[in-house]
Protein backbone atom coordinates (compact mmCIF):
# COMPACT_ATOMS: atom_id res chain seq x y z
CA UNK A 1 0.00 0.00 0.00
CA UNK A 2 1.42 3.36 -1.09
CA UNK A 3 0.14 6.08 1.25
CA UNK A 4 0.66 9.83 0.83
CA UNK A 5 0.00 12.24 3.68
CA UNK A 6 -0.61 15.92 2.88
CA UNK A 7 0.73 17.87 5.87
CA UNK A 8 0.42 21.57 6.66
CA UNK A 9 2.80 23.63 8.79
CA UNK A 10 0.92 25.81 11.28
CA UNK A 11 1.68 27.95 14.36
CA UNK A 12 2.02 25.89 17.54
CA UNK A 13 -1.51 25.92 19.01
CA UNK A 14 -0.27 24.86 22.45
CA UNK A 15 0.84 28.48 22.91
CA UNK A 16 -1.66 31.25 23.58
CA UNK A 17 -1.64 33.54 20.54
CA UNK A 18 -2.98 37.10 20.63
CA UNK A 19 -4.12 39.44 17.89
CA UNK A 20 -1.91 42.25 16.67
CA UNK A 21 -4.52 45.03 16.75
CA UNK A 22 -2.66 47.25 14.29
CA UNK A 23 -1.99 44.61 11.65
CA UNK A 24 -5.28 42.77 12.35
CA UNK A 25 -3.37 39.49 12.25
CA UNK A 26 -2.24 36.99 14.90
CA UNK A 27 1.03 38.01 16.53
CA UNK A 28 3.30 35.04 15.80
CA UNK A 29 6.52 36.50 17.17
CA UNK A 30 8.29 33.76 19.10
CA UNK A 31 5.71 31.13 18.09
CA UNK A 32 7.16 27.93 16.63
CA UNK A 33 5.82 26.40 13.42
CA UNK A 34 4.84 22.74 13.67
CA UNK A 35 2.91 20.07 11.79
CA UNK A 36 -0.85 20.49 12.02
CA UNK A 37 -2.20 18.35 14.87
CA UNK A 38 -4.74 16.43 12.75
CA UNK A 39 -1.99 15.70 10.21
CA UNK A 40 0.13 14.14 12.96
CA UNK A 41 -2.82 11.89 13.85
CA UNK A 42 -3.10 10.92 10.19
CA UNK A 43 0.62 10.13 10.05
CA UNK A 44 0.43 7.87 13.10
CA UNK A 45 -2.59 6.10 11.60
CA UNK A 46 -0.70 5.60 8.32
CA UNK A 47 2.45 4.28 10.00
CA UNK A 48 0.43 1.80 12.06
CA UNK A 49 -1.33 0.67 8.89
CA UNK A 50 1.88 -0.16 7.02
CA UNK A 51 3.33 -1.82 10.12
CA UNK A 52 0.39 -4.23 9.94
CA UNK A 53 -0.04 -4.57 6.18
CA UNK A 54 3.21 -3.40 4.56
CA UNK A 55 3.85 -0.51 2.20
CA UNK A 56 5.32 2.96 2.33
CA UNK A 57 4.28 6.32 3.77
CA UNK A 58 5.21 9.53 1.92
CA UNK A 59 4.53 13.08 3.11
CA UNK A 60 3.94 16.21 1.05
CA UNK A 61 3.62 19.84 2.05
CA UNK A 62 2.87 22.98 0.04
CA UNK A 63 3.97 26.45 1.09
CA UNK A 64 5.98 29.60 0.60
CA UNK A 65 7.93 29.25 3.85
CA UNK A 66 10.56 26.76 4.91
CA UNK A 67 8.81 23.58 6.09
CA UNK A 68 11.80 21.25 5.92
CA UNK A 69 11.93 20.80 9.69
CA UNK A 70 8.28 19.80 9.73
CA UNK A 71 8.88 17.26 6.97
CA UNK A 72 11.96 15.89 8.72
CA UNK A 73 9.98 15.54 11.93
CA UNK A 74 7.47 13.45 9.98
CA UNK A 75 10.35 11.26 8.75
CA UNK A 76 11.54 10.87 12.33
CA UNK A 77 8.23 9.33 13.43
CA UNK A 78 7.70 6.81 10.66
CA UNK A 79 7.31 8.40 7.23
CA UNK A 80 9.59 6.85 4.60
CA UNK A 81 10.03 9.81 2.25
CA UNK A 82 9.00 13.46 1.92
CA UNK A 83 8.31 16.00 -0.82
CA UNK A 84 8.16 19.80 -0.66
CA UNK A 85 6.24 22.01 -3.10
CA UNK A 86 7.77 25.39 -2.30
CA UNK A 87 7.17 28.70 -4.05
CA UNK A 88 6.39 32.29 -3.08
CA UNK A 89 3.30 31.96 -5.31
CA UNK A 90 1.88 29.59 -2.66
CA UNK A 91 1.81 32.31 0.02
CA UNK A 92 -1.87 33.25 -0.25
CA UNK A 93 -3.58 30.09 -1.44
CA UNK A 94 -7.20 29.52 -0.45
CA UNK A 95 -8.59 26.03 0.11
CA UNK A 96 -9.34 25.47 -3.58
CA UNK A 97 -5.93 26.77 -4.62
CA UNK A 98 -4.24 24.47 -2.12
CA UNK A 99 -6.17 21.50 -3.46
CA UNK A 100 -5.17 22.47 -7.02
CA UNK A 101 -1.46 22.61 -6.13
CA UNK A 102 -1.65 19.37 -4.14
CA UNK A 103 -3.33 17.57 -7.06
CA UNK A 104 -0.73 18.85 -9.54
CA UNK A 105 2.11 17.97 -7.15
CA UNK A 106 0.72 14.46 -6.65
CA UNK A 107 0.56 13.90 -10.42
CA UNK A 108 4.16 15.16 -10.74
CA UNK A 109 5.44 12.92 -7.93
CA UNK A 110 3.60 9.87 -9.29
CA UNK A 111 5.10 10.49 -12.73
CA UNK A 112 8.61 10.85 -11.30
CA UNK A 113 8.26 7.75 -9.12
CA UNK A 114 6.58 5.68 -11.83
CA UNK A 115 3.87 4.51 -9.43
CA UNK A 116 0.59 5.82 -8.09
CA UNK A 117 -0.54 6.35 -4.52
CA UNK A 118 -3.27 4.01 -3.27
CA UNK A 119 -4.39 6.20 -0.38
CA UNK A 120 -4.05 9.94 0.20
CA UNK A 121 -4.57 11.20 3.74
CA UNK A 122 -5.20 14.69 5.09
CA UNK A 123 -6.03 15.92 8.56
CA UNK A 124 -9.74 16.67 8.76
CA UNK A 125 -8.92 20.37 9.26
CA UNK A 126 -6.02 22.68 10.07
CA UNK A 127 -5.71 24.31 13.46
CA UNK A 128 -5.08 27.76 11.97
CA UNK A 129 -7.77 28.34 9.33
CA UNK A 130 -10.08 25.40 10.18
CA UNK A 131 -11.81 25.29 6.79
CA UNK A 132 -12.04 21.49 6.62
CA UNK A 133 -12.40 21.73 2.83
CA UNK A 134 -9.08 20.77 1.25
CA UNK A 135 -9.49 16.98 1.50
CA UNK A 136 -12.89 16.96 -0.20
CA UNK A 137 -11.72 19.35 -2.93
CA UNK A 138 -8.58 17.26 -3.50
CA UNK A 139 -10.58 14.08 -4.00
CA UNK A 140 -12.79 15.88 -6.52
CA UNK A 141 -9.77 17.08 -8.50
CA UNK A 142 -8.14 13.63 -8.42
CA UNK A 143 -11.42 11.87 -9.27
CA UNK A 144 -11.18 9.45 -6.35
CA UNK A 145 -13.43 8.15 -3.61
CA UNK A 146 -13.63 10.18 -0.40
CA UNK A 147 -14.37 9.62 3.29
CA UNK A 148 -14.07 12.27 6.01
CA UNK A 149 -13.29 12.08 9.74
CA UNK A 150 -11.70 8.62 9.79
CA UNK A 151 -10.49 7.30 13.16
CA UNK A 152 -9.38 3.86 11.96
CA UNK A 153 -8.40 2.29 8.64
CA UNK A 154 -8.02 -1.45 8.10
CA UNK A 155 -7.65 -3.78 5.13
CA UNK A 156 -10.08 -6.64 4.59
CA UNK A 157 -10.09 -8.79 1.44
CA UNK A 158 -7.98 -6.12 -0.33
CA UNK A 159 -10.64 -3.49 0.39
CA UNK A 160 -10.17 -0.69 2.93
CA UNK A 161 -12.55 -0.51 5.86
CA UNK A 162 -12.89 2.98 7.31
CA UNK A 163 -14.30 3.79 10.73
CA UNK A 164 -15.82 7.22 10.14
CA UNK A 165 -16.45 9.31 13.26
CA UNK A 166 -19.98 10.65 13.75
CA UNK A 167 -21.76 12.43 16.59
CA UNK A 168 -23.40 9.15 17.60
CA UNK A 169 -20.38 6.85 17.19
CA UNK A 170 -18.97 5.79 13.84
CA UNK A 171 -19.94 4.47 10.42
CA UNK A 172 -18.14 1.48 8.90
CA UNK A 173 -17.38 2.38 5.28
CA UNK A 174 -15.92 0.17 2.54
CA UNK A 175 -13.61 2.07 0.19
CA UNK A 176 -11.65 1.07 -2.91
CA UNK A 177 -8.28 2.50 -3.94
CA UNK A 178 -7.28 5.10 -4.92
CA UNK A 179 -9.07 7.31 -2.39
CA UNK A 180 -8.70 10.44 -0.29
CA UNK A 181 -9.48 10.16 3.43
CA UNK A 182 -9.41 12.89 6.06
CA UNK A 183 -8.47 11.85 9.58
CA UNK A 184 -9.91 12.92 12.93
CA UNK A 185 -8.46 12.07 16.37
CA UNK A 186 -7.97 8.30 16.79
CA UNK A 187 -7.93 6.56 20.16
CA UNK A 188 -4.15 6.96 20.44
CA UNK A 189 -1.55 9.73 20.32
CA UNK A 190 1.28 10.15 17.81
CA UNK A 191 4.55 8.44 18.73
CA UNK A 192 7.71 10.28 19.74
CA UNK A 193 10.88 10.12 17.63
CA UNK A 194 13.92 8.23 18.85
CA UNK A 195 17.43 9.69 18.86
CA UNK A 196 18.33 7.31 16.03
CA UNK A 197 15.32 8.31 13.89
CA UNK A 198 15.98 12.01 14.53
CA UNK A 199 19.59 11.69 13.40
CA UNK A 200 18.53 9.79 10.27
CA UNK A 201 15.83 12.35 9.39
CA UNK A 202 18.35 15.22 9.57
CA UNK A 203 20.36 13.60 6.78
CA UNK A 204 17.34 12.99 4.56
CA UNK A 205 17.33 14.58 1.10
CA UNK A 206 13.88 16.01 0.39
CA UNK A 207 12.96 16.70 -3.27
CA UNK A 208 11.66 20.25 -3.73
CA UNK A 209 9.37 21.38 -6.54
CA UNK A 210 8.60 24.94 -7.63
CA UNK A 211 5.43 26.20 -9.26
CA UNK A 212 7.24 25.99 -12.60
CA UNK A 213 7.79 22.28 -12.00
CA UNK A 214 4.22 21.58 -10.97
CA UNK A 215 1.88 23.84 -12.91
CA UNK A 216 0.09 27.19 -13.01
CA UNK A 217 -1.20 28.71 -9.77
CA UNK A 218 -4.81 29.87 -9.95
CA UNK A 219 -5.83 33.15 -8.36
CA UNK A 220 -7.49 32.76 -4.97
CA UNK A 221 -11.29 33.03 -5.04
CA UNK A 222 -11.56 33.54 -1.27
CA UNK A 223 -9.67 36.33 0.49
CA UNK A 224 -9.24 36.83 4.23
CA UNK A 225 -9.99 40.45 5.10
CA UNK A 226 -9.03 40.53 8.77
CA UNK A 227 -9.05 38.62 12.03
CA UNK A 228 -11.32 39.76 14.87
CA UNK A 229 -11.03 38.73 18.50
CA UNK A 230 -14.19 37.26 20.03
CA UNK A 231 -15.90 39.55 22.56
CA UNK A 232 -14.86 39.02 26.14
CA UNK A 233 -17.39 37.25 28.31
CA UNK A 234 -19.10 39.49 30.84
CA UNK A 235 -19.04 38.51 34.48
CA UNK A 236 -22.00 36.40 35.50
CA UNK A 237 -24.54 37.14 38.22
CA UNK A 238 -24.22 35.17 41.42
CA UNK A 239 -27.44 34.22 43.17
CA UNK A 240 -26.96 34.77 46.91
CA UNK A 241 -30.21 33.21 48.14
CA UNK A 242 -29.61 30.10 50.27
CA UNK A 243 -33.22 28.95 50.15
CA UNK A 244 -33.83 26.88 47.01
CA UNK A 245 -37.27 28.39 46.30
CA UNK A 246 -36.01 31.94 46.67
CA UNK A 247 -32.96 31.13 44.55
CA UNK A 248 -35.11 29.75 41.71
CA UNK A 249 -37.40 32.80 41.88
CA UNK A 250 -34.39 35.10 41.70
CA UNK A 251 -33.06 33.24 38.65
CA UNK A 252 -36.42 33.42 36.89
CA UNK A 253 -36.74 37.14 37.56
CA UNK A 254 -33.24 37.78 36.23
CA UNK A 255 -33.96 35.75 33.09
CA UNK A 256 -37.16 37.72 32.52
CA UNK A 257 -35.21 40.95 32.98
CA UNK A 258 -32.65 39.80 30.42
CA UNK A 259 -35.47 38.67 28.08
CA UNK A 260 -34.09 35.15 28.04
CA UNK A 261 -37.62 33.82 28.69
Amino acid sequence: MQILLCVKQVPDDSIEIHLDKEKKKPNLNGVSLVANAFDTYALELAVRFIENHGGKVSVLTVGADDSLNTLKNCLAVGANEAFFAKDDLYADLDAMGTADVLADAIHKIEKDKGEKFDLILCGKESTDEITGQVGAMLSEKLGTGYVSSAIEIDLKDNVMEIHQETEEGYNLVSLECPSVVTVSKPDYDPRYPTIKSKMASRKAVIPTYSAADIGDVKQAKVRLIEYVEPPKKEAGIKIQEKDAVLAVNAVMEQMKKDKAI
